[in-house]
């Protein structure tokens, strides 16, 4: 276990619940100093600590880790460490989550029983699930198929795709195919 603040790499990695390999990734990014020493016997301070709960923290929010780096190289030890004491905060209103929650608690809303049929028996996933506030209205449906839509994932080329809600208008699904076909002749073009 930790001498003073001095952590081994698996005693670190416990500490925070965060692998090995991922920390040595860390490091590998710039999202952590390096280690005094390297090999076997490196040892990390409670700055490295700080930093990955903060890294942590700033994963909660789905943040990007060029960000997370981006945030971390102007941070000492102590500012992070007082970031990481400091309570945390509810995400803003109009994120990602607030989103989700919203669509979530509008689905409950269509599912719940009309009230001429509340004698009927509740699904048991609906009453396990806790309430959420609906903070954003869903976008209304353009077409009475809209309900029954799924994403398609079309990748163009390695590390760049394009998700495409489906079904489509015929007219649309053509443009769709079109503006697929001209990305990928972009994407794969040589830039010599």
């Amino acid at each position: 276990m930790p001498i003073e603040n001095e952590y081994s790499l698996q005693d670190l990695a416990d500490l925070t619940g965060v692998t090995p390999r991922t920390i040595r990734f860390y490091v590998a990014q710039g999202l952590l100093p390096s280690p005094g020493r390297v090999g076997p016997g490196a040892t990390y301070g409670s700055g490295h600590f700080a930093r990955l709960r903060l890294i942590r923290q700033l994963q909660r929010e789905h943040l990007p880790l060029a960000e997370i780096r981006a945030r971390l190289e102007s941070l000492d030890d102590a500012a992070v460490e007082a970031i990481v004491a400091a309570p945390s905060t509810p995400p803003t209103p109009g994120s990602a989550a607030d989103y989700i929650r919203g669509v979530l608690a509008k689905s409950r809303v269509a599912d719940a029983p009309a009230a001429d049929t509340l004698a009927a028996p509740a699904r048991p996933m609906a009453q396990s699930m806790p309430a959420m506030p609906a903070l954003h209205e869903a976008p209304p449906p353009e077409s009475p198929s809209a309900d029954r839509s799924q994403w398609d994932r079309v990748v163009l080329v390695p590390d760049v795709e394009l998700h495409v809600r489906r079904p489509l208008t015929r007219q649309l699904n053509k443009k769709v195919e079109r503006v697929i076909a001209i990305a990928r002749e972009l994407l794969e073009e040589d830039p010599s």
